[in-house]
């Protein structure tokens, strides 16, 4: 499944559209190399070569951006169960909108999330790409200071793994800056020593969590 939605996103679609015509160049480039005709052999050969680098380059965004969510309102971007078992520890089970659940075990006086925003440029926009986010990490926080410095840290993961991370190769890559900015990072936090059920909603305004109401509280 995870696959599928790779590649039917658009870059993935431009992708594979490049790379079977660039074959289908190359293919013909040879086939003018055995009739004999070396104008069509050059032309068509680098044309192909050409269109197989860019599917190769939309390819490469397309794992890149695998995980990625697109951003038009707010969105809930996982749910949190927060439950308190000891001083200054706790567990947050993390749900995920597609059903996937993760339990982690942190240290400190709040839960702390954040996310990775990724803003295409009106050139991308042309491919039907928008503001995307993808939360990156989850970690105990300790109000004080000094504990923040000298007590252990609790940090996880929350970002799908892959080959790459367009966010990380923007950061490094000038090239890529009429395609996107990923100059954008958010994070929320809020106390960790009740139980409670949150919501990490994530906006064009940023990151926050938001506890939900029931009938019991």
């Amino acid at each position: 499944m995870a696959l599928t939605q790779l590649w039917i996103s658009p870059f993935g679609l431009v992708s594979i559209a490049f790379g079977l015509i660039a074959v289908l160049l190359l293919i013909s480039g040879l086939g003018a190399l055995v009739r004999l005709r070396p104008i069509r052999f050059v032309s068509r050969t680098l044309l192909g070569l050409v269109l197989l680098a860019a599917a190769a380059v939309a390819g490469g965004i397309a794992v890149g951006t695998h995980g990625y969510a697109a951003l038009t309102r707010e969105d809930v971007a996982a749910t949190l169960l927060i439950q308190p078992t000891g001083p200054q520890r706790f567990t947050a089970t993390v749900r995920f909108p597609d059903l996937r659940e993760v339990k982690y075990e942190l240290a400190g006086d709040e839960v702390y999330v954040d996310a990775q925003i990724l803003k295409w440029k009106p050139m991308a926009h042309m491919f039907g790409l928008h503001t995307a986010y993808e939360l990156d990490r989850i970690a105990g926080r300790y109000r004080a200071i000094e504990q923040e410095r000298a007590s252990p840290r609790t940090v996880f993961s929350l970002s799908r793994d892959k080959p790459f991370d367009v966010f990380d190769l923007r950061q490094r890559f000038v090239f890529l800056a009429p395609l996107l900015d990923a100059e954008y990072g958010s994070a929320s936090y809020v106390s960790a020593a009740r139980p409670a059920e949150l919501e990490v909603r994530v906006s064009t305004s940023g990151l926050l969590m938001r506890e939900v109401k029931t009938a019991a509280n």
